[in-house]
């Protein structure tokens, strides 16, 4: 992908106007998705709002299956009507949806807020097609801490110093457990380069994913904003 102009700086957003401009991508992806389709389904906050359009098209999407990136969405889907099977069931996917909390101008992501990225990461790697969505203050000039981390259990404190700047992720006093069973925690330290830092993480054992995922991964974002919806082309070649 082409380098682009740092996104400028948003006026101040209200909760409800995050939301709002969450929907708008939402319901402007779910327009993507028609019958007999084989789609991926991310996890989030922002996919909430596709699952609900989704929804609400069920009896049209009769025929479609979803593949789901976490339980949270795979139950949210089943109970709105739509088809859930396993991805290996599915095979190839034509198209996977899912948000992003950090992107930059040259389409590096960074994703696994809710500690779903690897299953994410798969899922965006098996569709022919996948398309990012955020609202516009997602959108930054460079990508920054933290970085979501799925570690394993063996030897976690050993990964955590080797990778210098990292802790766990705690949620209700016990560390945050991916849909694996594997331990959430964040990469904290300097990124500077998301190529260099992604290649670092992947390569120091105990990490089994990192929440980067590189601009070729990506078939398009749509962003909303209070000016309305902005999309761009993402580097992943065409099938």
């Amino acid at each position: 992908m082409a380098s682009h102009r740092a996104p400028e700086a948003l006026p101040p957003l209200s909760g409800q106007d995050v939301e709002r401009l969450k929907r708008d991508a939402a319901r402007a992806s779910a327009e993507l998705v028609h019958d007999r389709m084989r789609v991926g389904l991310g996890t989030g906050s922002t996919v909430a709002h596709l699952l609900a359009a989704l929804g609400e098209r069920a009896a049209e999407l009769r025929s479609a299956r979803f593949a789901a990136t976490s339980p949270a969405t795979a139950e949210i889907a089943r109970s709105l009507g739509l088809h859930v099977q396993d991805l290996d069931a599915l095979g190839e996917l034509e198209l996977a949806i899912d948000g992003a909390d950090q992107v930059n101008p040259d389409g590096w992501l960074v994703k696994g807020g809710g500690g779903a990225h690897t299953r994410e990461k798969i899922v965006a790697a098996a569709a022919q097609r996948f398309v990012v969505i955020v609202s516009a203050n997602k959108l930054v000039a460079e990508i920054g801490p933290p970085v979501p981390l799925e570690l394993l259990r063996f030897g976690v404190t050993h990964t955590l110093h080797e990778l210098g700047h990292a802790c766990l992720r705690e949620g209700d006093a016990v560390p945050r457990q991916s849909p694996e069973g594997n331990l959430i925690g964040d990469y904290t330290g300097p990124v500077r380069d998301p190529a260099t830092l992604a290649a670092r993480l992947s390569a120091t054992p105990g990490v089994v994913e990192h929440g980067l995922f590189a601009p070729t991964m990506v078939s398009e974002i749509i962003a909303a904003g209070p000016a309305g919806l902005t999309r761009r082309l993402g580097a992943k070649p065409a099938t």
